[in-house]
């Protein structure tokens, strides 16, 4: 087996800047992503912006600004917002980079040589919004749900693509499981639209109504529609780097649910009609909902992880995005029930634990000995959890055995016994826990290990701890 990992996150659409929605996948993937690390696999993850479309360029034209200069912008932006959190990326794919238009220009031709693309009417109801067709069962009260607009009926000669084609072929795929949807019910979900037919899709829009995107090399009056461009980028990615071979099929693909359908029919479609391998898991993840309504760009109630990073500290929103919802489920955003975690959970017990060791260590020094507090179970069920994509688990374990290591001091009293092979013993705990929790905060985890003297590696969990002068460590969590 090879000893890589290829994770991707959709690319993210650049109508406007990142929200805390974005955020959320892409510190979930950058979680796995690091956890990969960790055990010694090379990693490639994958990030970006799907910049063409008609939306776009309706957004550049309000701004009085090209589509170009808009999605320069907004591109940057995300790569800000990133950095800002921590994000380990490996790439950071543009759908304007002139690599990924001639590839997808080539991928096009090969389609339409292999009568895969034909011309044709297309006849259904668009979202603008969601930049998506809509059946008509996927309607409330005749609106889309998410944007509650009346989608246009459009019917246009247009390029199609054979989606239907590949019907008895992805049912058979998914039902094996050689082509995994997680969790269950939505592959369940996926199985019974398929179930219920798959339709031939537009691919192409005519360059007088949407200039804004890749020509189709066989019909210049038309710009390529969003699937073929956006889906591409998960290998265009991987070639401008050269390391496709190394790396393709993706391990696993995350994304919210209300992409889910496209990702588990257009594009496992489009790989098989030009022979391209499967990726093995995709992974759905819920909503955040504020309010009881998802967290959308169309409808104005996005939440800036500028605002939370300055206001609470990148590895404190980390933590509660991780924590406080089950992956995989919705969960509703609340900035009072982060200021609470944040309290209670790393102030308090991580927090106060490194600040009072420390302080202790520096006062009194350390001895070594063979710790009482074994890290050998948690570390099972970590790794269990993170192989299930349990992430809210595996961080609720890890703080299981942070309040070990405070009941061991509570018990020990070493501010009354001055016992120097008892704060070894905390010291070579917290050594342990603070490995197993780099994944998630990366911050902290570098701050602990630079006050008791570690590398962050898995050869240290079973490494003793070295013996070193331990400075009173900096306030990791200030109380807010």
């Amino acid at each position: 087996m090879k000893n890589t990992f290829y994770i991707t996150v959709p690319i993210y659409y650049a109508n406007a800047g990142p929200h805390v929605g974005s955020a959320y996948t892409t510190i979930a993937a950058d979680i796995l992503a690091r956890w990969h690390r960790l055990q010694g696999k090379e990693v490639f993850f994958l990030t970006g912006t799907d910049e063409h479309g008609q939306k776009i360029q309706e957004e550049a034209e309000k701004s009085g600004k090209s589509p170009k200069e808009f999605v320069d912008e907004i591109a940057k932006e995300f790569q800000q917002a990133f950095k800002l959190l921590n994000i380990s990326n490996d790439n950071f794919i543009r759908t304007t980079n002139k690599f990924h238009e001639k590839e997808v220009k080539e991928i096009l031709q090969e389609l339409y040589d292999k009568k895969y693309i034909y011309k044709g009417f297309y006849e259904a109801y668009y979202c603008v919004g969601c930049e998506q067709y809509k059946t008509e069962s996927e309607l409330v009260d005749g609106k889309c749900p998410l944007h509650k607009t009346i989608p246009e009926l459009r019917k246009e000669e247009s390029y199609l693509f054979k989606l239907s084609a590949f019907q008895d072929k992805l049912l058979n795929l998914i039902k094996t499981g050689k082509f995994n949807i997680l969790p269950k019910n939505r592959r369940k979900e996926i199985i019974t639209f398929i179930e219920s037919g798959l339709k031939d899709i537009s691919i192409s829009r005519l360059k007088e109504k949407v200039s804004w995107g890749i020509e189709l090399p066989f019909d210049k009056k038309y710009t390529t529609f969003v699937w073929v461009d956006a889906f591409w980028n998960y290998l265009t990615g991987l070639k401008e780097k050269k390391v496709f071979d190394k790396f393709w099929p993706a391990n696993l693909q995350i994304m919210a649910k209300d992409i889910i359908r496209v990702h588990a029919t257009i594009w496992p479609a489009l790989l098989l009609a030009t022979g391209n391998k499967l990726p093995e898991t995709l992974f759905v993840h819920g909503y955040f909902t504020i309010n009881g309504e998802k967290m959308s760009k169309s409808l104005g109630n996005i939440i800036s992880p500028f605002y939370l990073v300055e206001r609470y500290g990148v590895d404190s929103l980390r933590y509660f995005l991780i924590r406080n919802i089950p992956f995989g489920d919705d969960g509703d955003f609340s900035e009072s029930t982060l200021i609470e975690r944040h309290n209670n959970e790393l102030a308090n017990k991580l927090g106060n634990l490194v600040s009072r060791l420390s302080t202790l260590a520096e006062k009194y020094g350390i001895e070594k000995s063979n710790s009482k507090i074994k890290i050998d179970e948690t570390y099972k069920k970590v790794s269990a959890y993170f192989n299930n994509y349990e992430l809210d688990k595996a961080l609720a374990e890890i703080f299981s055995f942070i309040d070990k290591i405070n009941e061991f001091l509570q018990k020990s009293k070493p501010w009354e016994t001055h016992d120097k092979k008892v704060l070894y013993e905390a010291a070579s705990a917290i050594k342990n826990i603070s490995i197993l929790l780099s994944p998630f905060l990366p911050e902290t985890a570098e701050k602990i290990a630079k006050t008791f003297n570690f590398n962050i590696s898995l050869d240290e969990l079973n490494n003793q701890l070295k013996i070193s002068r331990i400075k009173k460590s900096d306030i990791l969590f200030k109380k807010i």
